[in-house]
């Protein structure tokens, strides 16, 4: 059975600042890739699959070092699925077209491995233990 939580959180300074960079990073791969797929169905008549997103990230850590240094991997692996899900929902006719993301709209991120709970704290990779209620 598949379980998402929403905790608030109440990081330090420091702790924004990184959170910061991390939903910097997630909204740039997101328009990275949601470009791709938009240029590939122009040229091609066909959708890029999952793999194809996903082989982008090694490329693109190479190419842009704080793509590495400001994100964890899981969390860019999930964008990845979000997109090629939103894509493929738009095609099932469930889901309007994917737009682009804005730092002025929303911010979300997923871990899907390795938060752990201490005590009132979330320790969360590449930004450390976090206080949460």
């Amino acid at each position: 059975m598949l379980k998402a939580v929403k905790v608030r959180l109440y990081p330090t300074p420091e702790q924004e600042l990184a959170l910061v960079k991390s939903f910097g990073c997630v909204r740039w791969y997101w328009n990275f890739a949601l470009n791709a797929c938009i240029q590939h169905y122009q040229e091609t008549g066909k959708s890029l699959k999952l793999a194809t997103y996903k082989g982008m990230l090694p490329q693109l850590k190479k190419e842009y070092l704080w793509l590495k240094e400001d994100c964890y991997s899981s969390v860019l692996q999930c964008v990845a699925i979000n997109l090629d899900r939103a894509y493929k929902n738009f095609f099932k006719g469930q889901a309007k077209f994917p737009r682009f993301k804005s730092k002025h709209h929303k911010q979300s991120i997923q871990y899907p491995q390795s938060v752990t709970v201490k005590d009132e704290y979330l320790k969360v990779p590449k930004i450390g233990e976090v206080k949460a209620v």
